[in-house]
Formats: C-alpha cells, structure tokens, sequence
C-alpha cells in the first residue's frame, strides 16, 4: 500500500521551484510542466502530487516526513533559501525544536498553507 498526498497549490510554477529548488523533490513525469494541472514530485521513498484543481476547501494539508537528521537538513534547506519569517511565532517553523513527544521537529509550509513535518526520534 503506499500513500500520496495531493497538495493544492495557487500558482504551480511558485510551488515546483519551492519543492524542487529548496527542498529535496524533483519532477517525476515526464510530461509534467508548469502549466499542468497536476504534477507528481518525488524524493527518496516519499511521492506528493501538486494540484491547482480540487475545491477551494482542499488549501492546508500536513504531512510528517520521518528523517535520520533533522539539523542538517534544515540547515540544507536554509542554504537554499527557506524563509523562516512566515511564521514568526511558531518555534518549530524556525528551526529544529524538541518536542515532549519524544520527537525533534522543524516544519516547512508553503504559500499555500501545505505543511510537511520533518521529524526524527530523539531518546
């Protein structure tokens, strides 16, 4: 069984370059551009769907993304240009953060409210 979120986005063009350009995705069909209306990414084991189809009421999905370190590649993505200040008042959209769950976690939204939790076990 395998899982794939669809993600709705605004502007696809915006969302490819965030998802390929700054996080770890690449385009995984062939005949994927901009201007479709769904375009499938992958990275490693994990697949998401972008969309500009869908309801209205589809914006702001979250996944989590279980990782072996979630510090370096916070600090990847920042190198490649991940802007923090969307979310001033939210500590684990900052950076790395213990959380009471036993897990350390950062988050990564896009413009289009789409959250994808990176997390990796801490004992």
């Amino acid at each position: 069984m395998q899982i794939i979120p669809l993600f709705k986005v605004k502007d696809m063009a915006a969302a490819i370059r965030h998802y390929t350009e700054v996080l770890d995705f690449r385009m995984t069909w062939p005949d994927d551009t901009a201007d479709s209306a769904v375009v499938d990414l992958g990275h490693e084991q994990m697949e998401i769907q972008l969309t500009t189809h869908e309801s209205d009421r589809l914006f702001g999905s979250v996944v989590y993304v279980h990782v072996n370190d979630v510090d370096s590649l916070f600090t990847k993505f920042l190198s490649r240009g991940l802007d923090t200040s969307g979310k001033p008042d939210s500590p684990v959209h900052q950076g790395p953060t213990n959380q009471t769950w036993g897990r350390r976690e950062f988050y990564v939204t896009d413009a289009d409210g789409n959250t994808l939790r990176y997390c990796q076990n801490i004992s």
